[in-house]
């Protein structure tokens, strides 16, 4: 029987879980074996799964798992060191040089364990099976105009928080644009075709944020583009990969621009093709915004778990996209699990 553990998530403010007690009860259905750690900030409630008649365990209780369970997360373990000796589910953010990322797969080597990136869950095609990416784009959408509203009044943007629907993130925003005036911003979006860029074009349009739509037709030519320096907010909702150009270099700190925020919904500063070059480091809820130059002035958000703003609904909609491929963990070396295997074990040899 597989046996899926998902445990509760350490880091603060990740309210996301990648299963819902409706899917935990067609696995069950289907033969496999949940439990759920119980949670002090996941949305969905603990007894919702208990209901559907998941085994419960205490948080933080997947280290003393038995050997076979495969333990479902999403974001990082506890960065304590410890060797990993199970077969893991999450977003591991160890293959692009990212320095924590080598840390992480010595935990893997030593312990012996498995890493089954969600990133990497890919179709015959390459394409990702499941993904929050429309909500990232939505949530960073909205965080980079909470940026630009702080600045016209002089402030830098302040922590961010979760909201229990889209609704109350729009009508919160709403107000604050309502107060400002008649100013509205412009924005740029690359990616703008992908589940990122269509979240974040999404937001735009409901806050009446004029917004030029960029895709790779028009990034074809490797830059520069100072076009990016015209817009108020640019956003960019592209992974970093080799070859991607670079948007936003180094100079545009100083360079006449109106451009005055820099949302990387993608968000991977790490990463050696960031085309980004202006930041180094993510920025927090607490601190969403990181200010890089004064005169004129340019923030950066880059807060890498940008959906878990609407937790619910972007568990709701990731957890069903996944849903279909959990229903085959037991065949765990095959098909997306297959191909996910292929990179960990790249990544370590």
């Amino acid at each position: 029987m597989t046996h899926i553990w998902v445990r509760s998530e350490a880091r603060p403010h990740e309210a996301r879980v990648g299963l819902t007690p409706q899917g935990a009860a067609k696995l069950m259905s289907a033969g496999y074996q949940v439990t759920v750690e119980e949670s002090t900030q996941r949305s969905l409630p603990t007894a919702d799964y208990a209901a559907a008649g998941c085994a419960i365990a205490s948080e933080f209780s997947w280290v003393d798992a038995p050997q076979d369970a495969i333990i479902f997360g999403l974001k990082e373990l506890p960065d304590d060191g410890t060797p990993l000796r199970h077969r893991h589910i999450m977003f591991g953010h160890a293959y692009k040089g990212q320095p924590s990322g080598k840390i992480l797969l010595d935990r893997f080597k030593t312990g012996d364990g498995t890493l089954y990136d969600l990133e990497y869950l890919t179709d015959t095609d390459g394409r990702r099976v499941a993904a929050f990416g429309y909500w990232a784009g939505y949530a960073g959408a909205a965080v980079s105009l909470m940026c630009w509203l702080a600045q016209q009044n002089e402030q830098v943007a302040g922590p961010v928080k979760a909201y229990p629907s889209a609704n109350h993130l729009l009508m919160e925003l709403q107000q604050a644009l309502v107060a400002l005036g008649t100013r509205r911003p412009t924005a740029l979006i690359i990616g703008a075709l992908g589940r990122v860029g269509s979240g974040a074009a999404d937001l735009c349009h409901a806050m009446g944020v004029a917004t030029t739509k960029w895709d790779m037709a028009e990034t074809a030519s490797g830059g520069p583009f100072p076009q990016v320096l015209a817009h108020d907010i640019f956003l960019n909702c592209i992974l970093a990969r080799p070859g991607t150009p670079v948007f936003v270099p180094s100079s545009t700190k100083v360079a006449p621009r109106a451009l005055s925020v820099v949302g990387d919904i993608a968000c991977d500063p790490g990463s050696d093709f960031s085309p980004i070059k202006v930041y180094d480091r993510t920025t927090t809820w607490d601190a969403p915004a990181l200010r890089v130059h004064d005169h004129p002035v340019l923030d950066v958000t880059a807060i890498d778990n940008l959906p878990s703003m609407l937790p619910t609904e972007s568990s709701e909609d990731f957890a069903e996209q996944l849903l279909p491929h959990l229903m085959t963990l037991g065949q765990i070396d095959d098909g997306v699990w297959g191909r996910a295997r292929v990179w960990f074990e790249r990544a370590t040899s």
